[in-house]
């Protein structure tokens, strides 16, 4: 009897010891509900997620908005450059257009070097890009070339830093087109038979005789000859139709004014 019950009380301890190991592997086996708990992301994470997926994208839309109104920005000022631009009298050496206004940097240097104060900085309203270049202003005085500043050489051309003014070997003062004078005989007084003929005299001493007379008589009327004008601008420079009876009322510039050859 005694026997019986030691056999027992021993195979209820291997059996309690099975039981107790096999109850520590269950517990330490994850269950399947914790796995998927612990793999899925929860709903605010998936928020995250998404929030971070969207900025960097956010960022280069932005950039390419950026970047694509920049180019329309510079496509428009181009457009306003070669469609919209005013042809101006450029100094010595600026006769190619679009070379000088690429190439000047609006350091100024030809405005004060100048000996007659003929070069002026072009407005904005004759065109954007060509803003503050060098263009000439006759209104009180006329380019001789530095005829009598620097013996024939313009000094507008020495002193450009980056060749935005460059006049080709053996350039000379009558061989240099700047311009050409142009008359407008409704506001001329000496079509009015006034005898005026100030612009006349002014072209023979600056020795180019580009004006003659016309109709004889104690009126005569001038007219430009095209083949000898270089439009240095002597006739305009001394011109007193705006201030001595001009005829044409509201006129806002002189009777006779060097123009650009692209506008004639």
């Amino acid at each position: 009897m005694a026997k019986r019950r030691r056999a027992m009380s021993e195979d209820e301890r291997v059996a309690n010891a099975r039981s107790a190991a096999a109850g520590e592997r269950e517990s330490a086996r994850p269950s399947k509900g914790a796995s998927a708990d612990a793999g899925a992301p929860s709903a605010g994470d998936g928020k995250v997620e998404a929030k971070r997926a969207k900025e960097p994208m956010s960022v280069s839309r932005r950039s390419l908005l950026i970047g694509a109104g920049g180019t329309a920005v510079l496509f428009g000022l181009g457009a306003l450059r070669y469609a919209g631009h005013n042809p101006l009298v450029r100094p010595p050496g600026g006769q190619d257009e679009s070379h000088l206004v690429s190439a000047c940097v609006r350091c100024e240097r030809c405005y004060e070097a100048c000996p007659r104060r003929v070069i002026v900085p072009a407005h904005v309203e004759d065109g954007l890009l060509g803003m503050r270049t060098p263009a000439l202003d006759f209104g009180s005085g006329w380019c001789d070339f530095c005829a009598e500043g620097n013996g024939g050489v313009p000094l507008c051309v020495e002193v450009c830093p980056t060749e935005a003014l460059a006049l080709p070997e053996g350039t000379s003062a009558e061989n240099t087109i700047l311009g050409l004078a142009v008359i407008d005989e409704q506001q001329c007084l000496a079509f009015r038979d006034t005898g005026c003929r100030y612009c006349y005299d002014a072209c023979v001493n600056a020795g180019y005789d580009a004006i003659e007379l016309s109709d004889g008589g104690a009126n005569p009327h001038p007219r430009v000859i095209a083949d000898k004008c270089v439009g240095c601008g002597a006739c305009e420079s001394v011109c007193v139709s705006l201030t001595t009876g001009s005829i044409a009322s509201g006129a806002t510039e002189r009777a006779i004014v060097v123009r650009p050859l692209e506008t004639l």
